[in-house]
């Protein structure tokens, strides 16, 4: 019987994300901004917009990729982006994390994360807070099997595809 999924058991090569990246991250992007509640962007990005976006993402506020290691195609990315402003949250940082939707079910989630979460915790941050639109069964669930827990709901905080959306709040104590 032959796996519907034949690339399922291949972990992704996990690396720092480059400007070079920037195409694969924006179709990845992009489509969740089009298609669906995982980002609260209503406008796709354009190529620069994307170079811009990486070039910010240095030192602590890293991006990292997952690489198909047979394809060499980047099928996710994740980054750590600053909580608030102020100087008291410096510690504190937000995760993004976006799989391809032609690669889901994979675990690339899951491991793309767990690196994340290590960046964070070498980086010296002491909590990563997530913010997930909360329908989203499988990131809630993503996040719950990294170690985060479910601290809070924003009710009716973003309005997209002429509806409002809940935010729930999870954060993992690094």
């Amino acid at each position: 019987m032959s796996d519907a999924h034949p690339a399922a058991a291949r972990p992704v090569v996990i690396r720092p994300a480059t400007v070079a990246d920037a195409a694969a991250i924006a179709e990845i992007y992009n489509r969740e901004v089009t298609e669906t509640t995982a980002t609260m962007d209503l406008v796709p990005r354009t190529l620069t917009d994307q170079q811009e976006w990486l070039t910010a993402r240095s030192g602590a506020f890293a991006a990292i990729v997952g690489v198909d290691p047979v394809t060499r195609q980047v099928v996710a990315f994740a980054s750590l982006s600053p909580f608030k402003e102020r100087a008291a949250y410096r510690t504190t940082v937000e995760d993004s994390i976006y799989v391809h939707r032609d690669h889901g079910g994979r675990g690339i989630g899951k491991q793309i994360l767990e690196r994340l979460v290590e960046v964070a915790r070498e980086s010296g941050f002491h909590s990563v807070i997530a913010r997930i639109e909360a329908s989203s069964a499988a990131s809630r669930a993503l996040h719950t099997a990294c170690g985060f827990e479910l601290v809070g709901i924003e009710r009716e905080v973003g309005r997209k595809f002429h509806r409002w959306l809940d935010v729930a709040v999870m954060q993992l104590l690094l």
